[in-house]
C-alpha cells in the first residue's frame, strides 16, 4: 500500500538550507513534511469576509444548518496558509523563479477554526530545462494535513528553479 495512503511519511531533510537550494535539491521521490499553521477563527472570518463570504464561511447561525454543521475555512484561506507554510519551509529563497500554475487542487475536508495545518511535499519529477539550462522544473504533489494527519487539501504544481551556479 503506499504510504501516503496510510498517512505514513517518509520525512526528508534538504542537503541544502532554503536560502542556498537550487533545482538540484529538490529529488524526485523524496517527501517533506514542515510547517505548522493554526486556523485562527477571527483571521479566518475576516478572509471569507472580504474574498468568499459564503454563509458556510461567514455565518454561524446558516453555518450550522449546512452540510458541514458549522463555520469551515474557505479553501482559497487555506491555500494561502499553505503558500505560506511553501514558501518558509520548501521553495528555494534564491533560486524559485515562478510557477506556471497547479493541477488538480482538491479541498477534500472542511477546515474549522482551532485546526492546525501542515504540508507534506512530495517531489514527483524533477527535469532539467533543455532549452534554458540555468533551469528546471519541479513537479509536486502538496498535501495539507490537519492535526489528525488527514488530508484536508490537495494540489499537483510546478515550480521553475535556478539550478546551483557551475564555479
Amino acid at each position: 500500500m503506499d504510504a501516503r495512503a496510510t498517512g505514513e511519511t517518509s520525512r526528508m531533510t534538504f542537503s541544502s538550507p532554503i536560502d542556498d537550494r537550487y533545482f538540484e535539491d529538490y529529488v524526485e521521490g523524496d517527501v517533506h513534511v514542515f510547517g505548522s499553521a493554526v486556523v485562527d477563527a477571527d483571521e479566518q472570518l475576516a478572509f471569507s469576509r472580504k474574498y468568499d463570504p459564503q454563509s458556510i464561511h461567514v455565518d454561524p447561525a446558516a453555518a450550522d444548518k449546512g452540510p458541514f454543521g458549522g463555520i469551515i475555512a474557505s479553501g482559497w484561506y487555506t491555500g494561502c496558509l499553505m503558500m505560506r507554510m511553501l514558501v518558509d519551509h520548501f521553495l528555494t529563497h534564491n533560486a524559485s523563479m515562478a510557477s506556471p500554475g497547479v493541477d488538480e487542487l482538491r479541498w477534500l475536508k472542511p477546515v474549522r477554526p482551532g485546526d492546525v495545518l501542515s504540508v507534506r511535499a512530495t517531489i514527483l519529477k524533477a527535469t532539467p530545462s533543455r532549452s534554458k539550462p540555468d533551469r528546471g522544473a519541479v513537479t509536486t504533489l502538496t498535501e495539507v494535513l490537519n492535526q489528525h494527519g488527514e488530508v484536508v487539501m490537495s494540489l499537483t504544481a510546478v515550480n521553475i528553479m535556478g539550478r546551483r551556479p557551475v564555479t
